[in-house]
């Protein structure tokens, strides 16, 4: 099938900036011609899809999310997922290795991809475990688990306390060519904390997590991607320790990239408040110096990605004391949105939010994708001019966890286009 998207401002970073008009055929992309160039177009049936006064970019790819299927599906199952990912703009997600059993072998690997393809909504991509059981005690099958589709590993959720596992993970991985994600967290420093040590978590008589036990592991795990020379990339970063530490590591030439979440740019601690469990989560909300200094890595860019963490629970988790609340909240249908609050901030450019949504993520896992003659047609549409009000009820995910809900936002993605094929949108 012909389709024509047309009159779209299409923003490739470092390929494409201009109001163009892009073929499509068969799933791929065959053309793409300054507005209103003619197209040899010999089939007369053909589909247009008017982008005038949106962005058109690359598909956007999340690349850090719990769908809670195999073992929790009452949170989230892989179709759910996607689909909230569908309407949220995302064309590609990655799936973290915590679910259970753990994504640690080929079989899961497997049957993760397999329910992805029964969904046919949006490509997932799984990441698989460092260790067997995310027990931090030995390796997985690294090989295998790439044979099997994983495209990184990761004990998200659990950090690797070992050095030196870590090391021979990194180690190992770099032959796979497979880049190591880690969850920076020093669990003993941690130890009983719920929330961000603070003013905030004295007042409220909660036990508080110093920025340290995030920043510990950071600068550890830089010092072992140094000596390894083993790409490294550091989960949900969110105190203003982890932004130096990993922008003096790439002023050094350190093969070390980061992600951080929207929720990390856009609220502190304060949303505790009232013991609000929808703002729990870990990393914690910290204070508004380090969201400050989050900005300022997403801006000179020490922050590579925007990505959403998206970690359903269901009122089970949530709607009890805060101190046995499950950690984690919901993102990807108010992620383009809150980013898009960046661009009209001046914090960075509408292109610099499509590269940390779409190209950068692509790059970090040696994915072969964009807006580019001969490639699959994966395409997301924004409106950066539409407002509309949060409604958690209103959302696919099987899960309502989120503290966006009721907000008033502008901007976001109306069409989701996977492989040629309109997964969100009209």
């Amino acid at each position: 099938m012909l389709m024509l998207i047309k009159g779209g401002r299409v923003i490739d970073p470092g390929n494409l900036d201009g109001i163009m008009d892009i073929l499509i055929e068969d799933g791929k992309i065959v053309e793409i011609k300054e507005h209103n160039s003619k197209f040899k177009i010999q089939n007369s049936k053909f589909k247009v899809i008017d982008a005038s006064g949106k962005i058109v970019t690359p598909g956007l790819i999340d690349m850090h999310v719990h769908f809670r299927e195999p073992g929790h599906e009452y949170k989230e199952t892989i179709k759910t997922g996607c689909r909230a990912a569908a309407f949220g703009g995302f064309t590609a997600v990655c799936t973290m290795p915590n679910t259970n059993p753990v994504n640690d072998n080929s079989q899961v690997t497997e049957y993760i991809l397999k329910k992805a393809g029964l969904a046919d909504t949006v490509r997932v991509y799984p990441i698989a475990a460092i260790s067997p059981g995310l027990q931090g005690k030995g390796l997985c099958e690294y090989g295998d688990l790439k044979d099997a589709g994983a495209v990184a590993i990761s004990d998200d959720g659990n950090p690797v306390t070992d050095s030196r596992l870590m090391r021979r993970a990194l180690e190992y991985a770099k032959g796979f060519g497979l880049p190591v994600i880690s969850h920076c967290e020093v669990l003993d420093l941690a130890a009983n904390g719920v929330m961000n040590e603070g003013a905030v978590a004295t007042r409220m008589g909660l036990s508080g997590i110093p920025n340290a036990v995030e920043s510990i592991m950071v600068m550890r795990d830089i010092a072992l991607c140094e000596l390894t020379e083993a790409p490294l990339h550091i989960a949900h970063v969110s105190t203003i320790e982890s932004v130096r530490a990993i922008r003096d590591a790439k002023n050094r030439g350190v093969c070390v990239t980061a992600e951080t979440a929207p929720h990390y740019f856009t609220l502190t601690e304060d949303a505790v408040e009232g013991y609000n469990t929808n703002a729990k989560m870990n990393p914690p909300l910290r204070s508004d110096r380090d969201r400050e200094a989050v900005l300022e890595g997403l801006s000179d860019g020490t922050i590579d990605v925007i990505a959403t963490d998206h970690a359903p629970h269901s009122s089970i988790e949530k709607d009890v004391e805060f101190d046995i609340a499950a950690n984690g909240i919901i993102g990807l249908e108010t992620s383009v949105s809150l980013g898009l609050k960046l661009v009209e901030n001046g914090v960075i450019t509408i292109t610099d939010l499509i590269a940390k949504m779409s190209t950068n993520p692509a790059r970090i896992l040696g994915l072969d994708l964009g807006i580019k003659k001969s490639k699959p047609a994966d395409i997301t549409i924004i409106d950066p001019d539409i407002t509309y009000e949060v409604d958690a009820a209103g959302f696919q995910s099987l899960s309502r966890n989120t503290p966006f809900d009721g907000w008033n936002m502008k901007g976001k993605a109306v069409l989701t286009m996977v492989g040629g094929k309109v997964v969100f949108g009209r």
